[in-house]
């Protein structure tokens, strides 16, 4: 699908009717941005899981900036949280800018926790 579609979302949408996807978002959870005291799912980082048939987990996420100082570190902390799933064949993270992450993208939660509500 040509992402220039109009209509079309910015992001690919997750497997979300996937056995293991719940899983998945919990692992997610347990990896924080080391600047922000909130998990990387409530933040809004983690833009698409797909799950494979075969439970192939592939993650798109971003970070708050580029330069962001764990930038080489944090997909494989996520690559580690989804792999330690039972079940989970391989775990594979990719990183994209695009779009660009915004306050906008964070949890009700993550908004109450970090004081923006």
């Amino acid at each position: 699908m040509d992402s220039k579609v109009e209509g079309a979302p910015l992001i690919r949408p997750s497997t979300t009717d996937h056995p293991l996807y719940e899983q998945v978002v919990e692992a997610c959870r347990t990896v924080f941005d080391p600047e922000i005291p909130v998990n990387i799912y409530d933040l809004g980082l983690v833009y698409t899981i797909e799950i494979s048939p075969e439970n192939d987990v592939m993650v798109v996420m971003t970070l708050t900036a580029p330069g962001c100082p764990v930038a080489g570190e944090m997909p494989g902390w996520v690559t580690d949280a989804v792999g330690a799933i039972p079940g989970v064949k391989s775990a594979d993270v990719e990183m994209s800018f695009d779009p660009p992450w915004g306050m906008d993208m964070m949890s009700d939660e993550a908004r109450l926790e970090l004081g923006f509500m």
